[in-house]
């Protein structure tokens, strides 16, 4: 407590969960001369940087893979118990978004001991195995996780091919009620409960499906997300714009103002790359909006989540709305 305030953790950091990453053309190009460094032909390495895949993949024995992630991020709720579980899940994401089992994760966090009680950080409860820790001056969470993962059954994003469906297993908004809690410090329990989903169970649906490409949607948003995925996998896509669903709040909010800077700059990254048709602005923050712990986009069918659109052959636009 400050006096009689409680204390609200997202006033400690510049942004908020995934909407702090790094923008996805700057990310680009900073890793761009990385992967031909450290991805060697016939090396056990089956999944490294060259398509901006969800995790790192590397074949061990006994016909396994090691699933290799890490995630942490500023807070994106005031309470620190629903930071941590939300941070947990949205780490533990990209092991489920390659088709994997978590089997370890460490925790990550940065904490301004000096600014904040440390008692704060152990609300998280989300002692998993260890970690380390850092003096830092803006709170940050996360984990680094491990999995393991069947090579042959490996959900990859550059695998999409045409014809095949696009389905997405939670709605999006989580960022524009995001920075509307930030700002204003109104809890929305939907968003809390979509972050603190696991995405494990339509993770094992799409491995049963025979679905082999999906992605997690998260800080890059649907539209970034997509992209990457069609642009590595040599495709195009066409989005049905009413199929997409939201968040109860998340259009008030987008009307209200609350649009972070990364959901701009999402939407700045792929225009070049978009035929929007006739598509609102407001629809167009809101297909950029970036996520943290979001759901898969999934190239396939699995049981109830929605079918948003399908995979083109590549064309002139990457991505159409209709």
């Amino acid at each position: 407590m400050t006096g009689s305030e409680p204390i609200r953790l997202t006033q400690y950091a510049h942004g908020g969960g995934c909407a702090c990453k790094i923008p996805p053309g700057e990310l680009e190009s900073i890793v761009s001369g990385l992967a031909p460094a450290v991805e060697r032909p016939n090396s056990d390495l089956i999944v490294g940087l060259a398509t901006g895949d969800d995790a790192a993949v590397v074949r061990a024995d006994g016909g396994l893979a090691i699933v290799a992630t890490t995630d942490f991020f500023t807070p994106v709720v005031d309470d620190p118990y629903d930071w941590g579980r939300i941070a947990a899940a949205n780490a533990l994401s990209d092991v489920y978004a390659m088709g994997g089992t978590p089997v370890l994760a460490v925790n990550l966090l940065g904490w301004p001991r000096g600014v904040l009680p440390f008692e704060l950080a152990a609300e998280g409860g989300c002692h998993i195995g260890g970690g380390h820790s850092v003096d830092d001056p803006e709170p940050k969470y996360g984990l680094a996780a491990t999995g393991i993962v069947d090579p042959d059954r490996l959900l990859r994003n550059d695998t999409a091919r045409p014809g095949l469906p696009l389905s997405l297993t939670k709605p999006l908004g989580i960022g524009v009620l995001n920075t509307r809690h930030k700002r204003t410090g109104e809890r929305f329990e939907q968003a809390i409960e979509a972050m603190t989903t696991l995405n494990r169970d339509a993770a094992v649906a799409a491995v049963r499906a025979g679905v082999v490409c999906a992605t997690d949607v998260t800080g890059f948003g649907l539209l970034g997300h997509l992209f990457k995925t069609m642009r590595a996998s040599g495709t195009a896509a066409e989005i049905d714009v009413a199929a997409v669903p939201y968040l109860d709040g998340a259009r008030d909010a987008v009307r209200a103002g609350f649009v972070s800077g990364g959901t701009r700059r999402n939407l700045d990254w792929v225009l070049p790359h978009l035929d929007p048709g006739s598509t609102s602005g407001e629809d167009l923050l809101l297909l950029a909006d970036a996520q943290t712990s979001g759901g898969l986009l999934v190239v396939g069918e699995i049981p109830g989540a929605p079918v948003i659109g399908r995979v083109l052959p590549a064309g002139t636009a990457t991505i159409s709305l209709r």
